[in-house]
């Protein structure tokens, strides 16, 4: 089958290793579903793997963790889904990725794709998704008050990760958003979601907040360049605010 891989023997860990190859079929284990992909998303991890794949190294890497398709086979275990599922997911990062014709990966990772989304649409939620809901409702516990503060502050809504944040904060709770943009297409973008606000990361960013006349956000979720934001987060977040970072502040 035809994918996209990187030789580890003489990757140089930039995207001119990237080559399309001839791989043998993968043959499902006892939980995996093997799916044939009709779409796949790029995520930053994807460039951190290809990075890492400088060095020494034997055989073929296949990037890709996001993916969405239909079942071809099934393994002997397997009970959640059948051939001919439509399907997505967001794959495992020890094994061999999603930028391949087929592609097998443990069902109990899989979800059925939304009958609402096509296939490049549901190919770029998996990730991001889960990042959001796990950052927003398990690290940062947003459904716990923060005394005195009934706001959240996006850094990076108009991201991947901020995109469904935004819209998972509306749906599920009565938290008014504040989310950072840059231009009139991304705040326009941003404000679709359900952002109440919009404030411009590429100005002092506690100013910005300050300016909307509203109590500062008890939370704060930042997903971009939180290394250039943390001293603006500080000053800004209410007293027992919470923060969470999807990416090293150091």
């Amino acid at each position: 089958m035809r994918a996209v891989g990187v030789d580890l023997a003489a990757s140089d860990g930039t995207a001119e290793s990237l080559v399309d190859i001839q791989i043998p079929v993968p043959v499902p284990g006892p939980r995996d579903v093997l799916v044939r992909v009709h779409a796949v998303s790029v995520n930053p991890v994807d460039t951190k793997v290809l990075a890492a794949s400088a060095g020494p190294g034997v055989g073929w890497k296949i990037l890709g963790y996001d993916a969405a398709g239909v079942v071809e086979a099934i393994g002997e275990h397997v009970t959640l889904f059948k051939p001919g599922d439509h399907v997505f997911y967001a794959g495992d990062i020890n094994r061999q990725g999603t930028n391949a014709e087929l592609h097998a990966v443990d069902e109990r990772i899989v979800g059925h794709k939304p009958s609402s989304l096509d296939w490049a649409s549901s190919a770029a939620l998996p990730l991001t998704s889960i990042t959001a809901w796990e950052a927003l409702f398990d690290r940062l516990d947003i459904c716990r008050p923060v005394p005195g503060a009934n706001a959240i502050l996006m850094v990076g809504g108009a991201g991947g990760v901020g995109s469904v944040a935004i819209q998972l904060v509306k749906a599920r709770t009565d938290l008014v958003v504040i989310a950072t943009a840059s231009g009139q297409e991304s705040s326009e973008w941003v404000r679709s979601l359900g952002a109440d606000h919009v404030v411009d990361h590429r100005q002092p960013l506690a100013g910005e907040i300050a300016r909307l006349g509203i109590a500062a956000p008890g939370f704060v979720l930042s997903t971009t360049h939180s290394e250039e934001h943390l001293p603006e987060i500080v000053k800004l977040i209410a007293p027992q605010g919470r923060v969470a970072f999807i990416d090293d502040p150091k």
